[in-house]
């Protein structure tokens, strides 16, 4: 089990059913109105281009149908003059010109202020000379996504705002970065999404992670229209997510969260997880944080705020793989409050399609019984997973050695 004295586990930040502080953090597309699905309040509200973040801003939030979308407007970044000069951070990184008026990226940046380190992780202290900040894609209320470049790579920029005059939650902010630096910094797998650094200004905490330029999978479902995956990309997407959390539990973690739209694609169409943010060192299940995740993925025992373990994240493997084989958003027709209460008071479950795979079909209706018992292991999923993988390509070779037997034969 991890160990992580400076970085205790995150304390509850429920009050009347809302996350302290971090209750609104959820970003919508820079340029839009809040018209945000009523369930993704962890979910990144993306901006033309595609492209996706390794993780989202907030302690993730329930879905609920009375979201407002707040826009960034704390005081404390008010400090910031107009008059500050973007020539004069060359030496501490790079804005670009459409970031001039940006009061976050000025912050981090402001060579006026020193760069503070990250306690026990100082050797992920990120080099501002080394970062140039791109355009923000996405905002909350209390920070902003980027896109931008870390030594030549790709990265998405994570900037939080310090609450100025909030002592308490400026502390719940505080641990939070500390908890997601702790957890990224210790996650090493190729299908965990990748930590490249942090630091810590007066003003501005900063993390930054590998940007997957092919989004999330929820977005890429939606462009395709609720058609469904190819079959074997699915089936190696869903292994893709299944070894990771394997990974991830195996540490003693729990990852909290797990839904399509923290599990970001890359460019080899392979599946990273991101959104560390709200995983924690899986200790004592009765102070865990209720209603941490997103209601069509949730669940019952969190939903029903019981204490719970690593299998909540089982059930919502089921979940994230039956919107793969099938392209569907889970409980299309329902809010996420209805989904909710239909899952956990009539045991609803999405309907498996008629021509699913026998093996593929066991592992959804396994990984979401309302038994937390009952739920497989990640061990288990991966290797039936495997069985499904080769009973998929065999199929294929099959179908395609019948396809080269039934042409005629020619002759010369």
């Amino acid at each position: 089990m991890l160990e992580a004295p400076k970085f205790a586990g995150l304390i509850d930040l429920n009050e009347n059913h809302e996350h302290y502080g971090l209750s609104q953090n959820f970003y919508h597309k820079l340029g839009e109105g809040s018209n945000m699905s009523i369930d993704s309040y962890g979910s990144l509200q993306m901006s033309n281009g595609g492209g996706s973040v390794a993780m989202s801003m907030d302690n993730s939030s329930v879905g609920s149908n009375d979201s407002h979308t707040r826009i960034l407007n704390h005081q404390g970044l008010k400090r910031v003059h107009n008059n500050y000069s973007v020539a004069a951070s060359v030496n501490k990184g790079k804005i670009s010109h459409g970031l001039s008026d940006d009061a976050l990226a000025k912050a981090l940046m402001d060579p006026r202020f020193p760069t503070n380190g990250l306690e026990n992780y100082d050797e992920w202290t990120i080099d501002l000379r080394k970062l140039n900040m791109g355009p923000a894609f996405a905002q909350g209320a209390f920070g902003k996504l980027y896109k931008g470049t870390y030594n030549g790579e790709d990265v998405a920029i994570k900037l939080l705002e310090r609450p100025e005059n909030d002592l308490e939650r400026a502390h719940l902010m505080e641990q939070q970065f500390q908890q997601e630096v702790m957890m990224l910094a210790r996650l090493k797998h190729p299908n965990i999404v990748r930590f490249i650094g942090a630091c810590r200004k007066p003003m501005v905490w900063c993390i930054v992670t590998e940007y997957a330029k092919g989004g999330s999978v929820r977005q890429f479902l939606t462009k395709r229209q609720n058609r469904s995956v190819p079959l074997k990309l699915a089936v190696k997407q869903a292994l893709d997510v299944a070894r990771g959390m394997e990974y991830v539990h195996g540490l003693n973690l729990i990852h909290r969260d797990l839904k399509s739209d923290n599990l970001l694609i890359a460019a080899d169409k392979s599946i990273k997880i991101a959104d560390f943010g709200v995983a924690r060192i899986e200790v004592q299940t009765e102070g865990m944080t209720p209603e941490t995740g997103t209601y069509r993925w949730m669940a019952p025992e969190m939903i029903q705020h019981r204490p719970y373990t690593q299998k909540v994240d089982v059930y919502s493997f089921g979940i994230v793989l039956w919107e793969l084989i099938t392209g569907m958003l889970p409980f299309q027709n329902m809010t996420a409050v209805q989904a909710a209460f239909a899952v956990v008071n009539k045991g609803v479950r999405p309907t498996i399609p008629n021509d699913c795979l026998a093996v593929l079909g066991e592992i959804m209706t396994r990984c979401w019984d309302a038994n937390p018992d009952n739920r497989p292991p990640f061990s288990q999923v991966v290797r039936m997973l495997e069985v499904a993988e080769t009973e998929i390509l065999t199929t294929v070779r099959k179908a395609r050695f019948r396809c080269c037997i039934s042409q005629p034969m020619t002759t010369d």
